[in-house]
């Protein structure tokens, strides 16, 4: 996966600044230079309105400023952009827990661990891929409290599925019919950093993950 720095889009902002700047130059050295052929050959006796004119300026004024405001802002975020990518940086090579379902299908296999909170009468786990697509299901466990679930990565045909990004769902439910809380998390190595989007993004085998997912963090 590409990693991308920060300073190429700062150094985007900046051309884009630059350009409008000077096409805005460009354009108000025409309108001064009419203008000014305007006043030398106005009539005397019917001069031109000032208000026109004056309201032209104050246009450009506010263009001017609004671009000032723009490039200010784009500068912040930057900014902001590149303390987040060396925060992030730190996350590197550590051990993460995410709190999502979602889990790496590294090399054929992947790990879950889930949490009952009380004893189910039945419980059916389901696994879907990145796009949603249910690739998985069968019974889980149904006694009150944690419990891991590892696959290898195959599908209820058998047919070895792609390493990816892949969501374990834990439906159980209670001897009355009730639903019974569960929650899932998964764990992973965090070998690179993707800097392509606007936030940057943890990467876990061929899994993305954003840093509002991650639960815990260990060496």
């Amino acid at each position: 996966m590409t990693t991308v720095s920060p300073a190429s889009s700062a150094t985007a902002t900046s051309a884009t600044s630059t350009d409008a700047m000077k096409k805005l130059s460009g354009n108000f050295s025409t309108f001064l230079t009419l203008l000014t052929t305007q006043l030398k050959n106005q009539d005397p006796t019917s001069p031109m309105d000032s208000n026109a004119f004056t309201q032209q300026l104050v246009m450009y004024s506010q263009v001017e400023q609004q671009i000032d405001t723009n490039s200010n802002l784009k500068t912040l975020i930057g900014q902001g952009t590149s303390n987040a990518a060396a925060v992030t940086t730190g996350y590197l090579g550590k051990k993460v827990s995410i709190l999502n379902g979602n889990a790496a299908l590294t090399n054929g296999a992947a790990t879950w661990t889930y949490n009952l909170e009380a004893a189910a009468a039945t419980n059916q786990v389901s696994i879907t891929d990145s796009k949603g697509k249910l690739v998985y299901s069968g019974s889980g466990e149904t006694t009150a409290g944690n419990h891991t679930f590892n696959w290898n990565g195959k599908d209820n045909n058998g047919n070895q599925l792609a390493d990816g990004s892949y969501t374990l769902n834990v439906a159980a439910t209670g001897g009355a019919g009730g639903t019974v809380t569960s929650s899932v998390a998964s764990a992973g190595v965090v070998s690179q950093i993707d800097m392509t989007g606007s936030t940057p993004k943890l990467v876990i085998g061929s899994m993305e993950v954003n840093l509002s997912d991650v639960a815990a963090v260990a060496n």
